[in-house]
């Protein structure tokens, strides 16, 4: 264990360290005096033993909740599962697509018949594009292997 305490760690498992002492925070388990000094040393922390040192007095970190299984209904807020960059490709694309469609009615209304409906290509192929990368974002992230499950060492282990 000694060894290990000697490892190099990285800038993801600073940021680890970062959210377990946010949630003793929150949890009321730390003071922001206390909070403000760990998070300090261990974005500065070079070794595991050092970042093991900021959590020894800590209790192990709640189980991540398990993202639902396939074929399971769809969460409500799919949007909110997203990240913000891919919300706001979704928001600025929603934008678009009313103000088309708004124009297009006026258009229709001026000329009293309803005129080609060109929002056809605002609405769909960007739209198809946003649903795929949407689609794989959500799948990479489903795919994607807990910290704690690595091989790779991680300084909240302890071993």
């Amino acid at each position: 264990m000694n060894e290990r305490r000697k490892i190099r760690a990285s800038d993801g498992d600073r940021e680890v360290v970062a959210e377990r002492l946010s949630a003793a925070l929150t949890e009321g388990r730390l003071s922001m005096q206390e909070y403000d000094e760990r998070l300090g040393r261990a974005f500065q922390a070079v070794t595991y033993g050092e970042l093991a040192d900021l959590l020894g007095d800590l209790p192990r970190a709640k189980a991540k909740p398990q993202p639902a299984p396939r074929g399971a209904a769809v969460p409500a807020g799919l949007l909110a599962t997203l990240p913000r960059w891919l919300r706001i490709l979704w928001a600025i694309w929603a934008v678009k697509v009313s103000i088309n469609v708004v124009v297009w009615v006026m258009l229709s209304v001026s000329d009293a018949s309803l005129v080609y409906f060109w929002p056809v290509w605002i609405i769909g192929p960007p739209g198809a594009a946003l649903f795929g990368l949407s689609a794989a974002t959500t799948m990479i992230r489903r795919g994607r292997v807990p910290l704690e499950t690595t091989a790779t060492p991680s300084p909240l282990d302890g071993g």
